[in-house]
């Protein structure tokens, strides 16, 4: 791993556990295994650091892409919501962090190019595909749709660990059940053979 990239693991894991204000450069040092000037020559700021490193954080090349031509609506769509869900969960803690203290720090959740909005906006695209080949309702307001999936994972991350009773199905069976749901509510057509 290339020194930038573990300076900045080390920097979302550390304010991930303890807020902007406990991420000292001295433990985000220790954690990366530098010293501090190591972190000032690169990012230049403790701030600076830290924002770029709950950007960066969860970019990951492992999330399944919809395809541009819907083929199997629903396959596909479990696949991509069980992708998304695994990163947002995994990220949980950093993103409960940024989320607690954005009203000290509003530039700490990354406003449009986070994971979580570039799977909005994929998602927004791909009901696009599925409204313009005739395969959902026609009404369908797609911002409501990709508002209403996109929330249902967000809050099945964020609260699984937290709220255990309300969740009584596996995340792989609830995150079926969402998708089932969610293709009635948008009059998903399945393919004809």
């Amino acid at each position: 791993m290339e020194l930038r990239d573990r300076i900045l693991e080390a920097a979302a894991q550390v304010y991930a556990e303890t807020g902007f204000r406990g991420a000292t450069t001295r433990r985000i040092a220790d954690r990366a295994g530098v010293n501090e000037i190591t972190l000032f020559r690169q990012f230049g700021s403790k701030t600076r650091l830290l924002h770029e490193a709950v950007h960066c954080a969860g970019l990951s090349s492992n999330l399944c892409a919809l395809p541009n031509r819907p083929i199997d609506p629903r396959t596909e769509l479990l696949e991509w919501a069980s992708a998304n869900h695994a990163e947002m969960f995994a990220r949980r803690s950093l993103i409960r962090k940024a989320m607690a203290e954005i009203e000290e720090q509003p530039n700490m959740l990354p406003p449009d190019k986070s994971p979580t909005m570039c799977a909005a906006r994929e998602l927004e695209q791909y009901l696009g595909a599925l409204k313009r080949l005739g395969r959902i309702d026609p009404a369908v307001d797609l911002d409501a749709a990709t508002a209403v999936l996109m929330g249902t994972l967000f809050t099945d991350a964020m609260t699984r660990d937290i709220l255990a009773a309300l969740y009584t199905h596996s995340p792989e069976q609830a995150i079926e059940h969402y998708v089932d749901l969610f293709a009635r509510a948008i009059g998903l057509k399945e393919p004809t053979p």
